[in-house]
């Protein structure tokens, strides 16, 4: 399996995508391409690691040189179009042509959706692709769909999200029938903007058909209850739903750790609690979950935050493989060619 990671992608590039793959790499049995300009690349090898080509870390890792960059101020139609030497634009290409098995970048959001959609292609029957991301929630997980790539939706396409994403979590997790909510200000059916009342509608229609185990409406501060699998918002609701949760688990770590290092009497009385605090913090962490599944189109790719660190590489490198070896691309192709 090859890794195809954009490594001059993201805010923190190529710092950040070089030591994620390298701490990654001990982890996972891939390997790893970085994608990008292997001057800066190597030296940046040099610095971190004293290693004149990083393939001296491991024979894993391996650098496939580009002279360009889409940068985040770039349109996308125009930088995937015209930057045809830039990493995130190979990066697709390798993936359309097999020579790589999924592709990861923190780079410009836009290009990234509209390359995956244009150089990789959509499902056939897949109206809208819609990046999935993975949220922590009491004692599992909550996959929320989309989380920024489709801002103005219609009903199919939330109906579509629900069954990609069941898809996904029956093959990836193995949750034999997970539940799937729809986010908004209200449980009852008549809350909602019009396109959620009739996404509400629509999906209890279909939901037996389809195979989707639809339970209405949820709040957003019911979704983390634990009793729900999937979350189905518009990319412009979920976007926002994502990054607010975000900021509150930063808030929330934030908080606790300037409590805790307030005072000797309050270290000393944090201490029998560490593991309890330890695993509160890791809880609160989306870093421990990695990027965003493109889900929708004919390979995997990953969307990482734009702010990624290595940290938060490293394990959506680990995600990758994992989305990869579960064949869920595959699978997701095989349901909707039915």
């Amino acid at each position: 399996m090859i890794i195809l990671l954009d490594a001059m992608g993201g805010d923190n590039a190529p710092d950040a995508t070089i030591k994620g793959a390298v701490k990654a790499i001990k982890d996972i049995k891939a390997e790893v391409w970085l994608i990008g300009n292997e001057k800066i690349i190597n030296e940046k090898v040099y610095k971190f690691y004293g290693k004149n080509n990083i393939k001296e870390i491991s024979e894993r890792l391996s650098i496939y040189h580009t002279e360009e960059t889409i940068e985040m101020c770039d349109i996308p139609t125009q930088a995937i179009k015209h930057k045809k030497d830039s990493s995130m634009v190979v990066g697709f290409n390798l993936l359309k042509q097999g020579k790589g098995d999924v592709f990861i970048s923190a780079g410009n959001s836009g290009a990234l959706l509209t390359g995956a959609t244009l150089l990789v292609g959509r499902i056939k029957g897949i109206d809208r692709p819609a990046l999935a991301g993975i949220l922590p929630s009491y004692k599992s997980k909550l996959m929320l769909i989309d989380c920024g790539s489709n801002t103005n939706c219609k009903p199919i396409n939330l109906l579509q999200f629900a069954q990609m994403a069941t898809i996904y979590n029956k093959n990836t997790f193995g949750i034999k029938n997970p539940t799937v909510g729809l986010l908004n200000i209200g449980t009852e059916e008549t809350k909602g903007n019009e396109l959620i009342k009739e996404s509400y509608q629509l999906l209890k229609e279909k939901s037996k058909e389809l195979d989707i185990n639809f339970v209405g409406s949820v709040e957003g501060r019911d979704a983390f209850s634990g009793n729900l699998d999937i979350l189905v918002a518009d990319g412009f609701t979920g976007n926002v739903f994502l990054k607010t949760v975000e900021g509150v688990g930063k808030l929330v770590k934030r908080t606790l750790t300037e409590s805790i290092k307030k005072n000797i009497f309050t270290i000393l009385g944090a201490v029998p609690a560490l593991g309890s605090i330890n695993a509160l913090s890791k809880a609160m962490d989306y870093k421990e979950y990695g990027g965003a599944l493109f889900l929708g189109v004919k390979k995997p790719v990953v969307k990482a935050h734009g702010s990624s660190d290595e940290k938060l590489f490293e394990f959506t490198i680990k995600q990758a493989e994992q989305f990869v070896a579960n064949k869920a691309v595959d699978k997701m192709i095989e349901y909707f060619e039915k």
